[in-house]
């Protein structure tokens, strides 16, 4: 008889002990030790997708108490990301209500609390069920086909996603985004490039593109399939594919923390880096694409005023649980031997995390392709340039992801299914569009 791996997920020791006792005097199932947030569940999950879809557990049990993404929105993000894997939503409102919401979210089904043999029994059977037959009809890696499966069910492709952001208007934010973006697709690896500088996006000019869709387009689809991101996407003759902020300023008002949730988890599966231009303005949006990246930096220039917005923003980023000061890279801008603000002064002020190369000062460098709209024609042999694209190296954005296999892991004993450790986990709350720097 074929074993079922589940894994519990629950903020609630109580229910994880009660869960694990109850899956364990379930016939043929194997569970594994519970995960106590949404942040480690997908980590969790990626790192067993990475190997192949045959280490995924066939059923994951969220528990509605789960955090700090809300069980509804932690489903779909499953869905989207895991879609051979089956969710089961333990919730005490099982009314038709929720009962429709868990299934557009992308349940396969939901049991009662407190929790019973019975239900539980017959609920894990039929969704286990369910996902066997859907690996069998992928023919996973260890499947008769012996090929690979396809990647939207191994979570393969899932890319790194690296924001970057402006201490202050005017210290490059965009310029740095843009190269970093370039010199990535320039190493062969796949990349999108997005503006989240949603009220004032200049990526578009930047790039001498004018195309008419935007993020907004994506706002409120409860579903962003590959062809619907692709609609919204450009696809620059540089390599780079543009999701641009909206033309109208004020639309970007329309685009939330679940919009950009949702975006960026599409982005992910199909890119391989996805660079996001945060702009300098801290809003829901922007905040919540630096919590879940997994690079942060933060552009500043050598002078009093941009090192005071930097250190504002780092700490507003702490106060808020978006990010550490120690997990941001502070890339300086705008440097000369003669600038007397040196960047060791501005990491210890800031408390961030140090990078090697700070971009020189050489604005006749860039004013002519500033001009002309097109900084993808800027010279290699720009000094700038060249440390820029020393820079997106030493923040490891020009190599491919390492494989899964150098991740570290930690059997649960008894269990059989490995987990990878938990990395860092930042909480995901709700904020008000707050505007700083």
């Amino acid at each position: 008889m074929t074993t079922t791996r589940i894994l519990p997920a629950t903020g609630d020791p109580d229910a994880a002990r009660t869960a694990v006792t109850l899956l364990s005097q379930l016939p043929s199932v194997e569970p594994a030790r519970p995960v106590a947030d949404s942040a480690t569940l997908l980590d969790v999950l990626a790192g067993l997708a990475a190997e192949s879809v045959d280490h995924l557990p066939e059923v994951v049990l969220v528990h509605e108490r789960i955090g700090p993404l809300p069980a509804l929105e932690l489903i779909r993000e499953i869905a989207l990301r895991f879609p051979a894997v089956g969710v089961v939503l333990a919730t005490s409102d099982t009314g038709p209500g929720l009962f429709s919401a868990a299934m557009d979210a992308g349940a396969r089904g939901l049991v009662g609390l407190p929790l019973s043999y019975d239900e539980l029994a017959a609920r894990i059977q039929a969704v286990a069920q369910w996902a066997t037959g859907v690996r069998r009809h992928l023919g996973g890696a260890g499947g008769p086909a012996g090929g690979a499966a396809d990647d939207r069910f191994t979570g393969r492709g899932n890319g790194r996603v690296v924001t970057v952001t402006g201490a202050k208007g005017g210290v490059g934010t965009t310029f740095c985004a843009v190269q970093f973006a370039l010199a990535a697709a320039a190493a062969g690896r796949r990349t999108a490039l997005v503006d989240l500088d949603l009220q004032a996006g200049d990526v578009g000019s930047y790039l001498d593109v004018q195309f008419r869709r935007s993020m907004v387009d994506l706002a409120g689809i409860q579903d962003i399939s590959p062809r619907v991101l692709g609609d919204a996407v450009y696809e620059h003759p540089t390599g780079l594919a543009l999701l641009l902020a909206p033309s109208d300023g004020e639309r970007g008002e329309e685009v939330d923390e679940r919009t950009t949730r949702l975006v960026l988890s599409a982005l992910r599966h199909r890119y391989e880096l996805v660079v996001v231009d945060c702009g300098t303005q801290m809003t829901g949006a922007n905040a919540t694409a630096v919590e879940l990246a997994d690079t942060a930096a933060l552009v500043v220039t050598p002078d009093v005023v941009a090192v005071r917005a930097a250190k504002r923003m780092v700490r507003m980023w702490e106060r808020l649980q978006v990010r550490k000061p120690e997990d941001t890279a502070m890339v300086v801008n705008r440097w000369s031997r003669t600038t007397e603000i040196s960047p060791s002064l501005i990491e210890k002020i800031t408390r961030t995390r140090p990078t090697r190369t700070p971009v020189p000062a050489n604005y006749k460098e860039l004013a002519p392709v500033l001009d002309a709209g097109r900084v993808q024609d800027l010279d290699a042999k720009s000094s700038v340039k060249q440390a820029l694209w020393k820079l997106a190296a030493e923040l490891d954005l020009l190599r491919a992801p390492t494989d899964a296999a150098e991740a570290t892991t930690a059997g649960a004993p008894g269990t059989g299914l490995a987990l990878r450790t938990p990395g860092k986990a930042t909480r995901l709350r709700s904020r008000r569009g707050s505007r700083e720097g």
